[in-house]
């Protein structure tokens, strides 16, 4: 058996292929109108509940146990061009977590989590340029001190 991709349902299937292409940079690969695939592995559908056989009031929004997570080598870019578009909500700024790595955390059109993170190899070399050893930068982010010194 073979995981292919999440699939998130949508109200709207053209505002959340705005959101998604423009908000977040993603290509789409496959439009079937209802449904839409996007190039880094995941789809919106809309009429989900159509779909399954349940009745529409069934279908959860704004859940907050789900979410997208895509990484950017760029963040402090990333959230300058976030804040260009008209009716971001948020569900936190910046923060840092205790591993080193930040993230911004906001919501799609329908609701669903979208995560946007640094890269745990930025964060790394981000740790090594301000002056952190290798060994302190593997305590830091929990990452072996094999795959730190890789990157020294």
């Amino acid at each position: 058996m073979k995981f292919v991709c999440p699939l998130i349902a949508v109200s709207d299937i053209e505002a959340s292929k705005n959101f998604y292409g423009k908000v977040l940079n993603q290509k789409v690969t496959m439009d079937f109108g209802a449904n839409v695939t996007f190039e880094n592995g995941f789809a919106i559908q809309k009429g989900f509940a159509e779909l399954i056989d349940i009745n529409e009031n069934e279908v959860a929004h704004r859940s907050n146990n789900f979410e997208l997570y895509f990484e950017e080598e760029d963040l402090n870019g990333f959230v300058e061009r976030l804040k260009s578009f008209d009716n971001i909500e948020y569900v936190h700024d910046v923060k840092e977590h205790p591993w080193g790595q930040r993230v911004i955390r906001f919501y799609d059109p329908d609701k669903h989590i979208i995560e946007v993170g640094e890269s745990m190899v930025s964060v790394i070399k981000r740790f090594l340029s301000q002056g952190l050893t290798p060994e302190e930068t593997a305590k830091r982010t929990m990452f072996p001190i094999e795959f730190i010194q890789k990157l020294v």
